[in-house]
């Protein structure tokens, strides 16, 4: 069996959420998709399940982080080249997104990242294994 990840993230507006992440090129399963979540899909075995607030606080007792102020969790996605990483921070801008840092270059790794619209923050990153010091 192969394992599976599932990232759960509170969002305040699913809609605006989905249509945030669609800019950036991810896709749903509808199966998992109501007024209450969706399944965005990362890759074949990775997901991220975002969940209105008041559905997401019957999974914890806790506090919902105010992403304003904590960070809870970095989320880091892998991607082809050093360009896709740059594409991929480009369109987070344009949909709405921030960049919270600068860029890192580290010669044979490069990232970048982004805030969503609710604030979680994604790395994205290239890393050319050949050139590991």
């Amino acid at each position: 069996m192969s394992r599976q990840i599932f990232v759960n993230l509170p969002v305040k507006n699913l809609d605006a959420t989905v249509a945030f992440f669609t800019k950036l090129g991810f896709t749903f399963n509808p199966q998992f998709t109501d007024e209450n979540a969706t399944c965005m899909i990362i890759d074949e075995n990775i997901f991220a399940m975002l969940l209105v607030e008041p559905f997401f606080k019957t999974f914890t007792r806790r506090e919902i982080a105010d992403t304003s102020k904590y960070v809870e969790v970095l989320n880091a996605i892998s991607v082809e080249s050093r360009e896709a990483v740059d594409k991929m921070l480009s369109d987070a801008i344009a949909a709405g997104g921030t960049e919270p840092l600068p860029a890192q270059d580290h010669g044979w790794m490069y990232s970048r990242a982004f805030s969503d619209i609710d604030g979680h923050t994604w790395e994205i990153f290239y890393a050319d294994m050949s050139q590991l010091p």
